[in-house]
């Protein structure tokens, strides 16, 4: 076997340090992000017991703030109404079964 002459340069580093987040700053984002993501669950388990037997497999998009959310049969429909509706807020969006994932692994 022959062996290649030209070797690629080594890479060391990101492409952008200057735009990493120091470690508190993680750590911020995902208090905030779990956090976010109680209250939003809070509100499903709390519609879930009434709307599962109807609406079985459907969608809900829950925006925490206001406490109201929106189903669709469609998860990206649900998502779109609840943009439609609360342009500036975040919201998350479950599935009516029996545990709340939306995808598959």
């Amino acid at each position: 076997m022959t062996e290649s002459t030209a070797k690629q340069p080594a890479r060391r580093g990101r492409i952008f340090p200057e735009r990493t987040l120091p470690p508190e700053e993680l750590a911020r984002r995902k208090a905030e992000d779990e956090v976010f993501y109680r209250r939003c669950r809070e509100i499903f388990e709390r519609v879930r017991p009434d709307l599962i037997k109807e609406h079985y497999g459907w969608y809900i998009a829950v925006e925490p703030n206001s406490g109201d959310y929106l189903i669709d049969a469609d998860r990206m429909q649900a998502h779109k109404k609840a943009l439609e509706k609360y342009p500036n807020t975040d919201h998350c969006v479950f599935c009516f079964n029996e545990t709340g994932t939306t995808g598959t692994i």
